[in-house]
Parts: C-alpha cells; structure tokens; sequence
C-alpha cells in the first residue's frame, strides 16, 4: 500500500492500491442528485479521476478547480472528482464556486471507490488525495497518491496522462 500521511501524521489506508496497467475497479457512488453512478456509466471515454479529503479545503478546493479549467483542453476526457463530502453539499459547493466541467461524486454512503482504490483513510473516513486516469477501455493508465494528503498531485502530469489515453 501506498504510505500516506494527514499533517504529517501516518493514516492506514484501506482496500487494494491501484497499479497502472491494472483494469479499473469498479465502485458504486452518489451523484449530487443522489443517483448512483458506477465506472461502467463513463465506458468509452478516458476519465480523469481526481480523488480530494473535502471540497470545503483550500487545496481540495484549488485542485478540482484546476482540473475545471483544464477540462476544456482535454477533448473526450471526462472528469470526476471524488469525495466522500454529502452530494448535497457537493451540488452547492460547484454552483458557488462555477464548476461546470468536472462532475463530483459522493463516496460517503459506503467508501465503495475509497476501498476499491486503496484511497478510504481509516481513522478519518476521508478519501486520501489521489489522481488515477481510466483510458476507454477501463485500464489504469496513470496513477497518483499524493503521500502528503495535504500537498497538490502533480497536475502536469495527470493531464498529459489524460491526453495520452485512449
């Protein structure tokens, strides 16, 4: 598993890591409309999956925006942001901020995408911060565990990824 810290401080992250080259865990989780919403609903395009503690955070906040503007850039990239805020304060929080082209997604019901991707922090029952890249065909193409779940992913990097997949 990946080592990962909060403050600086150890979690012990729950489920199986993530490897490129794996297929997809599938993961059942909550739209802002309460809808569920599985890998297999994004077949067909590459995704972008951008995996934050809260939106209501500064870095949380700064990352799913990046990923909003960039969105636009990335041609059939789908873009989903994960958390395990409640969808309803997901909904208010992208109609406040503009957010328009990344999708969030609600992992708070069950943590069935924290524990499918090794990403469900234990003691906080928060996601770690984390950037995986799903090409058409549902395999990992890139993958991402920020070990200071309080630093940026490597933006760069997960947006070439993006462009790269088909």
């Amino acid at each position: 598993m990946a080592n990962i810290t909060f403050k600086n401080n150890p979690v012990t992250l729950l489920g199986n890591e993530v490897k490129v080259g794996d297929k997809a865990p599938d993961f059942t989780v909550l739209a802002n409309d309460l809808s569920p919403v599985t890998l297999a609903d994004t077949k067909g395009s590459v995704r972008l999956i951008s995996v934050v503690p809260s939106l209501d955070t500064g870095v949380c906040d700064a990352q799913t925006r990046r990923f909003n503007e960039e969105a636009a850039g990335l041609g059939n990239v789908k873009i989903l942001t994960v958390s395990v805020d409640l969808p309803f304060a997901q909904g208010r929080w992208c109609g406040a901020n503009g957010i328009e082209n990344v999708q969030t997604l609600s992992d708070h019901r069950d943590l069935s995408f924290g524990e499918a991707y090794g990403v469900a922090i234990q003691e906080l029952r928060l996601l770690a911060r984390a950037v995986f890249v799903v090409d058409s065909n549902d395999t990992v193409t890139y993958v991402e565990y920020v070990s200071e779940a309080t630093n940026h992913p490597n933006y760069e990097a997960a947006l070439e990824a993006a462009k790269a997949a088909k």
